[in-house]
């Protein structure tokens, strides 16, 4: 469920933008965190001195870092759902396929990226492994919303259908219509929805209570992942995964 309406503590907001300012920059001083938050160096601070004091940072001379306290909370978010029965197909077919292979969940309204392989020819991704993506822009969060139960699915959008191209899907109705595609199909599309010049093919994963446990989808260049190659031959493969991914898990 999303949580749009509910009010933020500002103090816990303001320690989490730290922490992934520090996460993002791989380490950073009082400084540039200021600078970066537009905060005062003594609000920082403390902040800082509090998280580190607790566990999550650790710091050294003049830099803080993140520390392997957040190793337990990954290792623990992450056997909540199924990446170690989709890891093993997700490397197959990034094998089979020379592309970027993304194992997709949803969290909070959004998807993120839960798993990620990437054949050795392949090009760096640009959208990284853990990365909290918009669901109605991207192939694999069109495969979760076409199966979320209305009410969740109002949910997901209820914030507006932002624009991240000149091609993103802004529109309702036009929304719902390739959301019921996509449950025709069992298929869905981004066609440099949310990042120029990359195209992608996804599949949802869905679980035993019909609800979407999450999808499969293959990304790559405008250049590589169009006409057929993107809507015949990936559709196939990604299809045919995430089923045997869908089978393993309803077997557990």
């Amino acid at each position: 469920m999303t949580t749009p309406d509910r009010p933020r503590v500002k103090a816990t907001a303001t320690s989490f933008a730290i922490l992934e300012a520090v996460r993002d920059r791989d380490g950073a001083g009082v400084t540039e965190l200021a600078r970066e938050l537009d905060l005062a160096k003594s609000a920082v601070y403390k902040h800082l001195m509090t998280l580190t004091r607790l566990g999550y940072l650790v710091k050294e001379d003049t830099t803080y870092y993140l520390s392997l306290t957040f190793q337990g909370f990954g290792t623990r978010a992450r056997e909540r759902y199924p990446i170690y029965i989709a890891e093993p197909a997700i490397d197959n077919l990034a094998g089979t396929t020379g592309n970027v292979v993304n194992f997709m969940i949803y969290e909070n309204g959004q998807g993120i990226y839960a798993y990620q392989a990437r054949a050795p020819t392949a090009a760096e991704p640009p959208i990284p492994e853990y990365t909290h993506v918009p669901l109605h822009a991207t192939a694999g969060g069109k495969a979760i919303l076409a199966y979320l139960p209305a009410e969740e699915r109002e949910r997901a959008i209820a914030d507006g259908l932002t624009s991240f191209t000149e091609k993103t899907i802004t529109d309702r109705d036009e929304l719902e219509d390739e959301l019921q595609s996509v449950r025709d199909r069992r298929t869905a599309f981004e066609r440099e929805e949310f990042t120029e010049g990359y195209q992608c093919v996804g599949s949802p994963i869905i679980g035993s209570n019909a609800q979407p446990v999450g999808a499969v989808s293959v990304s790559g260049s405008t250049a590589e992942m169009t006409g057929k190659r993107l809507e015949e031959d990936m559709t196939g493969l990604v299809v045919s995964t995430a089923k045997s991914i869908e089978n393993e898990t309803l077997s557990e």
